[in-house]
């Protein structure tokens, strides 16, 4: 009489016949010379990529805003300015985006335990799956996105496509309620932050920018034009330098002209406050020192006047 007995096996369960063993039901703990470990392992080390480059992205992309990238497009290099245009179209889904990288990056994340237990033992593989995510799945490709984050973003716009398809169903609503919720955030900057901008560029910050003195002084002041006033645009009239219609531009006359470096020096009559014109000190390349020519002799240029009815 043939007796059968059931084997309990503590790691598999195996399909018999009379030639041939075949496992129906992988170990937990597949030894190392195998297939399978092999497949299990080139598995974890491709999630462990694909979650560095989603967490990269995510800081990289998101960290890069539409007004930034417009003045890449326009005043940028070649490179940047191809960059930039590639990533324009993606970026403004921004929510849609957002979700899109931090749902790839969970599940990149969740499913790499499952095979590294099927592999080691489950603390080694819990010990390797936090240290793998730590370093090579948020440190490193972080700390390089957001040094290069127009680069990176550029050169995996086409990942970032393909993925955003794929997670279109759960993306694209969940977007549409952030953006509904939250808004749209357009970085524009305030007329005192240009300013401040403006003077952080300037030679004198001591931050390498190029702007010279003249320069940031020139773009604040256009900056204050909408705010300012015509007093506080006026010099007083005591304060100025001015010229008799009947003096003579003498040796001395000549270098108080040219002591003040205008470019018009306003004339008057009698009284200071009586000005009848502007003397352009272009004018004074032809009149010689020494002959003491009167002002009244020179060009004078009447100053516009309107009427107040």
């Amino acid at each position: 009489m043939l007796l059968l007995h059931s084997l309990t096996l503590p790691t598999a369960t195996f399909f018999s016949s009379s030639h041939y063993q075949v496992p129906l039901v992988e170990a937990d703990d597949i030894p190392f010379p195998t297939a399978w470990w092999f497949l299990y392992a080139g598995l974890s080390c491709l999630l462990v990529l694909f979650a560095g480059i989603m967490s990269g992205l995510t800081l990289g992309l998101m960290s890069l805003n539409l007004v930034e990238l417009e003045i890449l497009q326009r005043t940028g290099s070649s490179t940047e300015k191809k960059q930039a245009a590639a990533i324009i179209p993606v970026l403004q889904k921004q929510h849609q985006l957002l979700v899109t990288l931090l749902l790839c990056n969970a599940c990149a994340m969740e499913a790499l335990p499952i095979y590294l237990d099927k592999i080691f033992h489950p603390f080694v593989a819990v010990l390797l799956s936090v240290t793998f995510v730590l370093v090579f799945g948020e440190i490193i490709p972080q700390a390089i996105c957001s040094r290069y984050g127009l680069a990176v973003g550029a050169n995996f716009i086409w990942l970032v496509r393909i993925l955003m398809i794929i997670c279109y169903p759960i993306s694209y609503p969940v977007g549409k309620v952030l953006d509904a919720v939250l808004g749209h955030h357009d970085a524009l900057f305030r007329r005192a932050q240009l300013k401040a901008l403006v003077s952080i560029h300037g030679q004198e910050a001591g931050k390498g920018g190029e702007l010279t003195h003249d320069e940031t002084t020139i773009i604040s002041g256009a900056l204050d034009l909408t705010e300012k006033t015509a007093v506080a645009a006026m010099t007083p009239i005591e304060s100025t330098f001015s010229l008799d219609v009947n003096s003579n531009l003498d040796w001395e006359a000549i270098g108080k002209i040219l002591a003040r470096g205008h470019s018009r020096v306003p004339v008057y009559s009698e009284n200071p406050k009586n000005i009848i014109g502007l003397l352009l000190v272009k004018s004074l390349l032809t009149v010689r020192a020494e002959t003491e020519t009167p002002v009244s002799a020179v060009s004078i240029r009447r100053i516009p006047r309107y009427a107040i009815i």
